[in-house]
């Protein structure tokens, strides 16, 4: 197992937990949703042979905790601490990143105003839903699932969440033969639904991605989605994102949650991806 170290870094508001394993660029890889770093461990160490990988909890997640309450722009400002990661850890060049679900989010409004930080981005399933010809009735999905977590709570609304998102058919195996570090993973995320439903599901599902800004980087831009997963709510925006970047979506194995699923096949075409020359 390659040697990892864990750190604090203070931002505006909050603090984060983040990782670091490897040598060489740096990989900044960004968590969907509740979850966080955790959710990259199986794949990791394979990254870790050619990259400097960094993996974090987002704000609100986990070990990164909020300075007070929430505040402000959560888009804005995950986009601010994954800046802040770039420049702490690779102040002299630009970073690949990985983002999946809401991290693609973040991933996608990183490269738009600061481009010049990001090496390549593969957004991985952004549930941008505003770029869907039927936008309206994805945002009245997340509207649902919002009101139903101010009304019943989060287990409710996680139940409504993820039978309307596909993630309910995620193949996980049975908590008793999940790796312990997976199970660690699962036991940390429990305590971070409340975050999310409160105050990140809506902002981010709202979030429309700056066409026009984005064209000038369609070269550094990898369209991606999970082979099981494509159909689902939060994979469909991609294929719209595509057809404006010019690219095809490249299909990774396994459902959305494929990196922790199918971790060696996928950290290899991640590998393949990020070494590619888009011209």
């Amino acid at each position: 197992m390659t040697a990892r170290t864990l750190n604090l870094l203070p931002v505006p508001g909050a603090t984060l937990h983040y990782e670091v394993t490897g040598t060489g660029p740096m990989l900044l890889l960004i968590a969907d949703g509740d979850s966080d770093a955790g959710a990259f461990d199986s794949m990791i160490d394979l990254l870790a042979t050619n990259y400097t990988v960094v993996a974090y909890d987002p704000r609100g997640n986990s070990r990164s905790q909020y300075a007070g309450k929430p505040t402000g722009d959560v888009v804005a400002a995950g986009t601010a601490d994954a800046l802040a990661l770039i420049n702490l850890l690779s102040p002299n060049a630009p970073a690949f990143v990985f983002g999946t679900g809401t991290g693609a989010i973040t991933g996608l409004d990183l490269i738009t105003h600061h481009p010049n930080r990001v090496r390549m981005l593969v957004a991985h399933e952004p549930p941008c839903v505003e770029l869907l010809p039927d936008a309206t009735d994805a945002r009245a999905f997340f509207e649902d699932v919002h009101e139903t977590y101010l009304r019943e709570g989060a287990p409710m609304a996680q139940l409504l969440y993820a039978g309307g998102t596909g993630l309910d058919e995620d193949d996980l195996p049975a908590p008793e033969d999940l790796r312990p570090e997976y199970r660690d993973l699962l036991d940390r995320t429990q305590t971070n639904t409340e975050t999310f439903f409160a105050h990140n599901l809506l902002p981010f599902t709202t979030y429309r991605p700056n066409l026009p800004a984005l064209l000038p980087h369609t070269n550094k831009i990898v369209p991606a989605a999970g082979r099981q997963a494509a159909a689902h709510l939060p994979a469909r925006p991609i294929a719209t994102l595509s057809t404006h970047l010019g690219w095809p979506v490249v299909t990774f194995p396994g459902p959305h949650t494929g990196y922790a699923s199918h971790p060696t096949p996928f950290a290899t075409l991640l590998t393949q991806v990020l070494e590619a020359e888009l011209t």
